[in-house]
């Protein structure tokens, strides 16, 4: 058999922690790495939420300003229209006339 000595444990003890150091740290990078994703990943996700947000409320601003321009010109057009509307049965009506005579 073998004596252990202090140098001897030493180096075994040292071994052991290489040993488990060289286990573990894979498994310890590899969390910190999924760790670190997720909270990107996270941090991208509610800036996604955001945006979507944001474009709900501009397409429902645009759909506000396309309303107030359909009624802004229905609101100018149609008196127009009316108008150019008599103007132009006035002018067959007297074209009707002319020809007529």
């Amino acid at each position: 058999m073998t004596k252990l000595t202090a140098k001897g444990a030493l180096n075994i003890v040292f071994g052991l922690l290489f040993l488990g150091l060289f286990i573990y740290f894979p498994k310890i990078y590899i969390r910190n790495n999924i760790y670190y994703t997720s909270k990107d990943i996270n941090k991208l996700y509610a800036h996604y939420i955001s945006l979507q947000e944001e474009n709900t409320f501009l397409a429902q601003q645009l759909e506000d300003m396309k309303f107030k321009n359909q009624i802004m010109d229905s609101l100018l057009f149609n008196p127009l229209d009316k108008l150019n509307n008599k103007n132009l049965n006035s002018l067959d009506k007297i074209n009707d006339n002319q020809s007529n005579d």
